[in-house]
């Protein structure tokens, strides 16, 4: 007979010392156990896929980890386990922890407890949306640092200003990553329903996630708790050029500021010009010019990230100068648009875009940032949205201003069928009747050859996925040195 777990023991007891931490290897997991071991609690964890790098962060970190979720691992019998997202009800640690009863809460859970919540409780500055969401909490937590507020944060990537994703912070903000993804097999609700927001920002609303939401509706529903959180001295930052945004926006019983580029946003993207990877624009408050700023990152959809940072670093009174300073010295977050190497001329980018918009705005990004190059994008529908037709039709049209489009064949899904499965061969298809050469490749070695056959000086190859795709981008960089030498 399966264990269940006690609702009633989903909680904090009065008395910790040792925390367990079951799925520790994830991002957000890994990065919860580094804040809880710098806080001071005995920290151990489980996983099974316990390599580097994380591996190596958490034996830096002094946090012993398990290999596999064995019962064997609840045998110190710990005050408090946290369970991660990717633990299921029928795991044997999970069953084991049913049947000692001990205490458990999930990441989300433990973040709101320790870390927003307390005697002196910290503002919550949650950003949400289906896009933009690492960009623009690091574009937050960097920029409030600079401006010297040293903010605490809990990103899905990692900030280059800080070399990690994870940060307990001395003042008064936190700034957090809101994944409307749910939170655990005990506790199926969006996970930033539990981050205690006192203001967010929230850049876009599409279907996503087709594993655990059934339609747009029912991710809408979850935003509309979302926004009823924020408190009445708080403040949501919308992008209202989303007419989806626009709607919730128009339910949230806090303040709202408006973004965007349509002319009833109170703030207002203009002027917007690329070179390379780097921009310019102005912010408009209220009709009238608030700043010019820079900003390292190219495309519209990095300058409407930016632009919703100024609002709400203004509303937060911060000094508009500080905010231009922060901005312009922002170093990027690893896997977004970041240059992995160049060679021979050749330009390797890394980027995590994987939604049919994220992939459009992606790749019109680089097309402004090298106007006169080549421009290879490699795609990995690697999600289990992207490998479900439902974003077929979207996806041919994410691709305008590539030279030449390579995607991978998908691991298809279980449970699922083929009819309902995307189609890596269908969207070359579709591309070429586009004008855009395109093909579909088996595996990544078949990528590889192709491209070390086919790129030349000059070209850009931006490789997108939401994973590690086989490590390509050393890969190809390597391929690459090959070629070079062997020319020489």
């Amino acid at each position: 007979m399966t264990a269940l777990l006690d609702p009633q023991l989903n909680t904090v007891p009065e008395s910790i010392h040792h925390i367990h931490i079951m799925g520790v290897c994830g991002t957000g997991m890994a990065a919860i156990a580094g804040m809880l071991k710098e806080s001071g609690y005995r920290v151990t964890g489980s996983d099974q896929n316990v390599y580097p790098p994380m591996s190596d962060f958490l034996a830096q970190a002094g946090i012993e980890v398990m290999q596999g979720y064995v019962p064997e691992n609840l045998e110190l019998c710990p005050d408090l386990v946290i369970v991660g997202n990717v633990i299921q009800a029928v795991f044997p640690e999970a069953q084991r922890l049913a049947e000692l009863a001990i205490p458990y809460l999930s990441m989300p859970q433990a973040l709101g407890h320790f870390f927003l919540g307390g005697e002196a409780p910290k503002k919550s500055l949650v950003v949400a949306g289906t896009h933009g969401k690492t960009t623009t909490s690091s574009l937050l937590a960097t920029a409030l640092h600079r401006a010297g507020c040293s903010p605490g944060f809990l990103i899905g990537g990692i900030v280059e200003a800080f070399g990690r994703n994870y940060r307990l912070g001395e003042g008064e903000f936190f700034v957090v990553e809101g994944d409307e993804y749910d939170t655990a097999f005990f506790n199926k609700v969006s996970k930033f329903l539990h981050y205690r927001p006192h203001c967010a920002i929230l850049t876009s609303i599409e279907f996503d996630h087709a594993d655990i939401f059934a339609d747009l509706e029912t991710i809408k529903a979850s935003f509309v708790r979302f926004v009823g959180l924020i408190p009445a001295d708080g403040v949501l930052v919308a992008c209202t050029d989303d007419p989806v945004v626009a709607e919730i926006a128009d339910q949230c019983s806090a303040p709202v500021l408006s973004y965007g580029m349509g002319k009833d946003c109170r703030w207002q993207l203009r002027d917007l010009a690329v070179t390379g990877l780097s921009s310019t624009f102005a912010a408009y408050k209220d009709g009238l010019l608030f700043e010019e700023f820079t900003l390292p990152m190219p495309g519209r959809h990095n300058g409407l990230n930016a632009l919703a940072v100024i609002a709400l670093m203004d509303h937060l009174g911060i000094d508009q100068q500080a905010i231009r300073a922060g901005l312009a010295s922002f170093e990027g977050i690893k896997r977004r648009q970041q240059i992995r190497g160049e060679v021979n001329g050749i330009t390797v980018i890394d980027d995590f875009a994987h939604h049919p918009t994220a992939v459009r705005e992606t790749v019109q990004a680089l097309r402004l940032a090298w106007p006169d190059r080549r421009l290879l994008i490699v795609f990995e529908p690697r999600t289990n949205s992207s490998r479900r037709a439902v974003f077929q039709q979207q996806y041919e049209q994410a691709f305008s201003g590539a030279d030449q489009v390579l995607v991978r064949e998908i691991v298809p899904l279980a449970n699922v069928p083929a009819a309902e499965q995307f189609s890596s061969c269908q969207l070359a298809a579709a591309l070429h009747e586009q004008g855009i050469p395109a093909a579909y490749f088996p595996d990544t070695t078949a990528i590889l050859a192709f491209l070390g056959e086919q790129v030349r000086p000059g070209d850009v190859v931006a490789i997108l996925s939401n994973g590690g795709f086989d490590n390509i981008h050393a890969q190809l960089l390597a391929l690459l040195k090959e070629q070079e030498q062997k020319q020489e």
